[in-house]
């Protein structure tokens, strides 16, 4: 009887189940987007770069990411000591380079940004597919395939390439590696894969800062093993506090020097996806809440429209605990059917969002699935108790009566 009742009301039982259905797949499609850009970006952090630690100066209350408010207080001498500590295999500074244009075989691609300026070993030896890591001193660029793409046909060792700088004018590479994937090799760089070229610090910063006043704003420290990671952190701030540091005496009083891990940045990132995750589940309670009202109000109509109904059905016997079954079931139908198309929605809309995003990795949270799901079913149980109450305590006498 609960079922005839809903087919009987077909588009007024589904405008009612809609909002259970897109708050269930609100919350479905922002945990999968969570769990699976969560799990490409942990993926992203290799076991190399888990021996590394990244640093910079900034103001005490600067908020924000990795390198957020970071000064040029670093000297090469700053880093230079540095990679004489006992926990330090090496030090080097890492800088992104302004960029107009890349250019290669008579082709010129726009380009404003994915020009890195760095040590020799920021590119792995083992992450270098094809040629060899460039070497300092030397007019030299590894390029991941993605960079190497923006020229058709693709770009390839041996090939010379232009970078068009602002002011600077262009300066010439000659490319001399190219990496196995298009993943960034650093928090500095982001976690999106992108074009990205790689050139020594020596000569592409120390040719446009003149030797003598080259800083640096961001450092990455090496630590001779990941057992070694704490000692290498705490060498490296025990000596730029020190008297013998270039970049305390070139820095201000009011900077602190920040060094973090990649699994440190990363429990940043997900504690600012927790808030932006917390925020987008509070949005879809609300329009379960929606929904819950909406199955109330169909109900109470029911109810009202069914009094006669009732009236007869209580005449030949049936008691308060059959007509109080009969609408709760209702209700409860009607969330079930709005969580399980919700749970369906959800898993299509998460899958194609991430594909849309470029996310490689799709990670399916079941458990916020089913939470969804058991929230959902409870919208609909806790919505029709109260119009199941008020149909069973009528009186068959007075339903009769009802026209």
């Amino acid at each position: 009887m609960s079922w005839r009742a809903i087919r009987a009301h077909k588009l007024r039982s589904t405008l009612t189940t809609l909002g259970v259905v897109i708050g269930v797949a609100a919350v479905l499609t922002f945990v999968i987007l969570g769990a699976s850009l969560q799990a490409g970006v942990i993926g992203d952090v290799s076991p190399d770069d888990r021996e590394n630690v990244y640093g910079w100066a900034a103001p005490p209350d600067t908020n924000g990411g990795p390198g957020a408010g970071a000064q040029p207080v670093f000297t090469p001498r700053d880093l230079e000591r540095i990679e004489q500590e006992p926990a330090v295999e090496a030090a080097y500074g890492f800088q992104p380079v302004p960029t107009q244009t890349l250019s290669a075989r008579n082709e010129t691609v726009p380009r404003g940004s994915g020009v890195y300026a760095t040590g020799p070993a920021y590119v792995d030896a083992e992450d270098v597919a094809q040629g060899r890591q460039f070497r300092a001193g030397e007019r030299e660029a590894v390029l991941n395939p993605a960079a190497a793409a923006l020229f058709d046909p693709n770009l390839s060792i041996g090939d010379e390439i232009a970078i068009q700088v602002p002011v600077v004018g262009t300066v010439n590479a000659t490319v001399v590696g190219i990496t196995e994937d298009a993943e960034s090799r650093s928090p500095f760089e982001g976690f999106n894969p992108e074009p990205r070229v790689y050139v020594p610090t020596d000569p592409y910063v120390t040719d446009v800062t003149q030797a003598d006043r080259t800083r640096f704003s961001l450092v990455v420290v090496e630590a001779t093993d990941q057992g070694s990671v704490d000692d290498a952190r705490d060498q490296a701030l025990a000596y730029l506090n020190s008297s013998e540091s270039d970049a305390a005496g070139f820095g201000d009083e009011d900077l602190a020097f920040n060094f973090q891990t990649s699994l440190e940045l990363l429990d940043q990132f997900q504690e600012l996806f927790d808030v932006l995750q917390n925020f987008v589940v509070g949005v879809a309670g609300i329009s379960l809440l929606v929904g819950s009202i909406g199955i109330a109000n169909i109900m109470l109509v029911s109810v009202t429209e069914r009094t006669r109904e009732i009236g007869i059905m209580k005449a030949v016997g049936a008691q308060r605990r059959d007509i109080l079954q009969l609408f709760i079931v209702e209700a409860v139908v009607l969330g079930v059917v709005g969580s399980i198309l919700g749970l369906v929605l959800g898993l299509v809309a998460g899958y194609g969002v991430a594909q849309l995003v470029g996310l490689e990795q799709l990670v399916v949270p079941w458990e916020w699935g089913a939470i969804a799901v058991v929230v959902g079913i409870a919208v609909g149980v806790l919505a029709g108790l109260y119009p199941a109450y008020n149909a069973s305590k009528t009186d068959p006498i007075d339903a009769l009566r009802y026209e």
